[in-house]
């Protein structure tokens, strides 16, 4: 009763002990994470622009690679494979187009081969629907492995000054390299992802810019088995002059972005 006297009025109270063991025990440190450090430097090695763009050339390189192998311009001699026919046949051709041209191969050859198998209206909807499908990809691929790494080397004043036009003016810089051939197609899809340039934009103007110089492709690979015939060389006609006046107005224009 004393203690409990005691207690209440003031004293100090032993503790018990138990709770005094509990109190005078130091938590041991915790060891720092090195695996989960180790491994988020490696995510962010995996993960910069140089690494980014080191893949895309891994890809770039394979796809061409792929291309050599199975020799996709065959079908302009050997033609379509005869199990495959009717909209199956041309939704597989306008993937396929889409697909080997981020591997570099020259559209017009396609193009071609879409008028000779399918003809001037099937051939033309899968040619237009391979080429958009081939630069939405590559536009694609620059943009999230290629842009990073690639923007600080802009250092040239005719780089930057193309580099300019293309961000600021998107939609009609990439219309008119469209419109009049001499830049590859898988050139011009890589130096629009690498400016800022808007993807619908891109896509926009590559799908209207493209109408003309494949329709004429696409007709002239239909009617190439009558090579005299009107219709024929109209086509032709309409190839050769785009192609010189596109070189009429890049000779012309390359001493205004050389002084800006």
């Amino acid at each position: 009763m004393l203690d409990d006297a005691t207690t209440r009025s003031g004293g100090t109270a032993t503790a018990s002990p138990s709770a005094a063991a509990s109190e005078l025990a130091v938590t041991p440190p915790v060891p720092a994470p090195v695996a989960a450090g180790f491994a988020a430097r490696c995510g962010r090695a995996l993960l910069s622009p140089w690494s980014r763009l080191s893949l895309l050339l891994v890809l770039l390189a394979a796809a061409a690679a792929s291309v050599l192998l199975f020799e996709p311009h065959k079908l302009l001699a050997h033609g379509w494979p005869p199990q495959v026919g009717g909209p199956v046949a041309v939704v597989l051709f306008a993937v396929g187009y889409g697909l080997i041209t981020v591997a570099f191969v020259p559209r017009p050859l396609l193009n071609l081969a879409a008028g000779a198998l399918f003809g001037s209206a099937l051939g033309m909807g899968a040619a237009m629907a391979g080429t958009v499908i081939g630069a939405a990809i590559s536009f694609a691929l620059g943009r999230m492995l290629g842009q990073d790494a690639l923007r600080p080397l802009l250092r040239g004043r005719l780089l930057k000054a193309a580099d300019k036009q293309f961000s600021r003016h998107g939609f009609r810089s990439m219309l008119a390299v469209r419109l009049f051939p001499g830049v590859p197609f898988w050139a011009a899809n890589y130096a629009a992802a690498v400016s800022r340039m808007g993807y619908v934009p891109f896509l926009l103007a590559t799908a209207l810019g493209s109408m003309p110089n494949i329709g004429a492709y696409v007709v002239a690979g239909a009617r190439a088995s009558q090579p005299t015939s009107p219709v024929f060389l109209i086509a032709v006609a309409a190839i050769a002059l785009p192609a010189l006046a596109g070189a009429v107005v890049a000779w012309r224009k390359r001493h205004h972005l050389r002084s800006r």
